[in-house]
């Protein structure tokens, strides 16, 4: 990954966003198919208002999601969701430029897209079905025990917030991952910038700390979108 970026402003963030990605941007995001969504539980980390987890178990699938977001009333964590999607529309309306559109069409495409996520999201949560679907949990302590997942997915999360997680909670959240996931299964981890369209200065340093654990390799991004293209990171536990 080139250590260069365009000479654009950064992503203007204070803490961390909850946004809701759709399961077809899943799909796109992390190289998915349906085939290998069955092979095993799914837990979607830092999963926000993503519907993600809501359409795998409609289609009959197990997963999970786990993110610090679900605390506190129903309504209120939907209410946020739904805010969210106005701030984060207007901050891309502002440096809609920088943005590779070939994927969602427009802003405004993309802004209703995240509205139909947040409503099969805010459906599931909602109902009894999704009471136990949704862990008021955070990195790096997750609520499950060793090799309960096939797959660990990590969107927009780990990596772009450099600036507010340093290395030792990278260090402990990855380790944490692959400890959910069972021997043969994976963790995969998008995107590898920082919202300074940067590319994490220590990567190589972690990925080598975490030899003994897992197998790592980098595959190239197939959502266009982010102002520097990003490839993805796939872990496989040992």
């Amino acid at each position: 990954m080139s250590k260069e970026r365009p000479d654009i402003p950064a992503y203007p963030q204070s803490g961390v966003a909850s946004t809701c990605r759709s399961y077809d941007e899943y799909l796109t995001m992390f190289d998915l198919t349906e085939a290998r969504l069955r092979e095993g539980p799914v837990l979607d980390a830092a999963g926000g208002a993503s519907s993600f987890t809501a359409e795998l178990c409609a289609r009959g699938l197990d997963a999970r999601a786990a993110d610090p977001f679900y605390a506190g009333e129903r309504e209120e964590v939907i209410a946020a969701a739904a805010r969210e999607i106005g701030v984060s529309s207007a901050k891309l309306e502002a440096n809609l430029t920088h943005y590779d559109w070939s994927y969602y069409g427009s802003p405004t495409r993309h802004r209703a897209l995240r509205e139909a996520s947040l409503a099969k999201f805010a459906a599931h949560f909602r109902a009894d079905a999704g009471e136990d679907r949704y862990a008021a949990a955070g990195l790096p302590r997750l609520p499950y025990a060793d090799g309960t997942f096939s797959l660990a997915l990590c969107s927009h999360f780990l990596f772009l917030y450099a600036d507010q997680f340093g290395l030792d909670f990278h260090a402990e959240a990855l380790r944490e991952l692959l400890r959910v996931v069972r021997p043969g299964g994976e963790v995969r981890i998008y995107p590898l910038v920082s919202l300074r369209w940067e590319p994490y200065p220590h990567l190589p340093e972690l990925l080598a700390s975490i030899l003994p654990l897992a197998e790592a390799r980098e595959t190239a991004g197939k959502l266009p979108f982010v102002p520097v293209a990003s490839p993805m990171l796939t872990l496989t536990r040992r």
